[in-house]
């Protein structure tokens, strides 16, 4: 077996032909039925969407949520949508959110793509608790389903100090053996409603 520095004169004598980067004007990829996509997508990465029409749809199908029927402490910041018993904003340590069976937070839009929707620190006082909770339910708005990734970094802004996360699907991870385990890290289920 080659030494370290012989394998390192080798790679340094290798030339390659200089490439040109791609542009970054596109065309990007663009579906003709983006929820239909991102739900497909979302499905596909172990998440479940749910189309509502209104508030009242969305307490309806809450109701029936599975992992709603059984949690004992919820959080919710979408107003009036389930009788919540944790209040965010009353927490002082993020690390009295490890119970939390369910977090309801709002999305400011989807991507269908890969199925992730942009979440930020607008209201959200403990961002742990995306990460923290059982099971996590994300709210957006369906008008706001983008085609591509290109289209979401161009929507992203921040004034001042702020925090956003991208979140598609369940926590998961898989070893060398490729043995899948969903809620390693975090939520153990992602349901994403989208609200006319």
């Amino acid at each position: 077996m080659a030494g370290r520095s012989d394998i390192l004169n080798a790679v340094r004598s290798r030339k390659l032909a200089p490439a040109e980067l791609p542009s970054p004007a596109g065309p990007w990829i663009t579906y003709t039925d983006r929820h239909r996509q991102f739900a497909e997508t979302l499905k596909g990465v172990g998440g479940m969407c749910i189309e509502v029409a209104d508030d009242q749809a969305l307490r309806d199908e809450l109701s029936r949520l599975a992992p709603l029927t059984t949690a004992k402490k919820i959080c919710s910041l979408v107003p009036g949508v389930v009788d919540a018993n944790v209040d965010l904003a009353s927490v002082g340590d993020p690390h009295e959110l490890e119970d939390v069976d369910v977090a309801i937070v709002p999305g400011h839009f989807a991507v269908a793509e890969n199925a992730a929707v942009w979440v930020t620190d607008d209201n959200l006082r403990h961002r742990a608790i995306l990460f923290i909770a059982q099971h996590l339910v994300l709210v957006a708005p369906r008008a706001q389903v983008l085609d591509n990734m290109h289209q979401a970094y161009e929507r992203i802004c921040f004034e001042g100090r702020g925090y956003g996360v991208f979140i598609s699907g369940p926590s998961k991870t898989a070893d060398i053996e490729q043995s899948l385990v969903i809620g390693a890290h975090g939520p153990r289920s992602l349901t994403v409603f989208l609200m006319q």
